[in-house]
């Protein structure tokens, strides 16, 4: 039972620590990643489709994303969806590709999108503490009900100390990264 919970705990913090991966995906740093536009939808003959499933997204220079729609009566939709989408990107198209340049950030909007991403990030800290709490009250319980000892629970409850520990040091390794790409010139 005890390892049951420990399992379950590791299991939705290594979510939370995923989690916290993808939400840096999306912020915007020196260089281009199609990720940015993970998740915008377009207008595709009536439905909203992500942009990926109706145009091909590639990366020719640093800080230049191409999107080349499979149908050409795309290309206003698809613009459309950019601007609308407040990313701050004004796509220019020739008719046929259609380009985003992403302008160097200036050393303010670096500092802002650090303090962000340390909110990002506190908050990754936050979950991880309310499932570590989760999972004690959980021991706590076994061992109300009497299906574990108290030593077995002590030992529980410094496994989860121990996890909660590590998983909190990948979130601040996850941040340092991040923080060194958006500072980055």
């Amino acid at each position: 039972m005890v390892k049951d919970v420990i399992s379950n705990m590791n299991v939705h913090m290594g979510k939370s620590i995923e989690s916290l991966r993808k939400e840096y995906q999306k912020v915007r740093t020196g260089r281009a990643s199609t990720s940015l536009l993970d998740d915008i939808k377009v207008d595709s003959y009536g439905t909203l489709s992500p942009l990926n499933q109706v145009a091909t997204l590639a990366i020719p220079e640093a800080r230049t994303i191409t999107i080349q729609p499979w149908d050409s009566k795309m290309i206003a939709p698809i613009e459309k969806a950019i601007i609308n989408s407040n990313l701050g990107l004004n796509p220019a198209n020739d008719g046929k590709l259609i380009r985003l340049t992403l302008p160097p950030l200036t050393e303010e909007r670096r500092k802002d999108i650090v303090k962000q991403l340390k909110r990002d990030a506190e908050d990754a800290k936050v979950a991880l503490r309310n499932i570590r709490r989760d999972a004690i009250d959980q021991l706590k319980k076994l061992e109300k009900d009497k299906s574990i000892s108290e030593d077995e629970l002590k030992r529980a409850e410094k496994e989860v100390q121990d996890s909660t520990n590590n998983n909190v040091a990948k979130v601040d390794e996850v941040l340092l990264h991040k923080e060194k790409e958006v500072m980055e010139v």
